[in-house]
């Protein structure tokens, strides 16, 4: 039986991007032992909340089923995730937001209860020996307002902004491989050939 959370939270599913690394193709559609990448995510955090968020630029019809809520970016050219994520605070109906990569299907339950134990007034972000993870992180819905003006003021680095924001740090092994991002072919391949399984 999987595991639940106490705390009310949202989450989102970043999916938003141009996929460069994969030629252009949509990442979280990508196949990955036998489904699409968003379905396992979708898979692992439904249980953790009622309120599930994707974003999403294209294939809006494809993406659907995986999330309660659809956000797209409120400006062209796929200016970043930050645009994703200030687009799911301003959907988030609870007062944390989750926030995930589509392209990462090893994560478990057990790293984002990590996350959700830290929640408070900072935001709350993985951290693997000295690199932040910026795409796996905790984000108080209060912090929009001061989002919204970083963001007015050309602000499109995530990492820029939750360091200004006294981000607290969720230390991992630097070789995790549940936060492995298959976010190009010969990763996605290796990683569908690995008898390595998610726990």
């Amino acid at each position: 039986m999987a595991e639940t959370t106490p705390l009310p939270c949202s989450i989102l599913l970043l999916a938003g991007g141009r996929g460069q690394r994969m030629g252009g193709a949509d990442k979280g559609l990508l196949a990955w032992r036998g489904k699409p990448m968003i379905a396992w995510l979708h898979a692992l955090v439904r249980p953790l909340t009622d309120d599930l968020i994707l974003s999403c630029n294209r294939n809006q019809d494809l993406y659907a089923p995986y999330a309660d809520h659809l956000v797209s970016d409120a400006e062209a050219g796929f200016p970043g995730p930050l645009a994703g994520i200030r687009a799911g605070l301003q959907q988030a109906r609870h007062a944390q937001l989750l926030v995930l990569p589509c392209d990462a299907p090893m994560l478990d339950q057990h790293l984002l209860h990590a996350l959700l134990a830290k929640a408070g007034e900072r935001p709350v972000v993985v951290r693997q020996a000295d690199q932040w993870q910026p795409l796996f992180s905790l984000w108080p819905r209060a912090l929009l307002n001061e989002l919204q003006q970083a963001w007015a003021q050309g602000q499109r680095s995530p990492l820029s902004f939750l360091r200004r924001m006294n981000a607290s740090p969720l230390d991992c092994a630097e070789d995790d491989p549940r936060l492995s991002n298959l976010n190009t072919p010969a990763l996605l391949d290796k990683a569908a050939q690995s008898a390595w399984k998610t726990h």
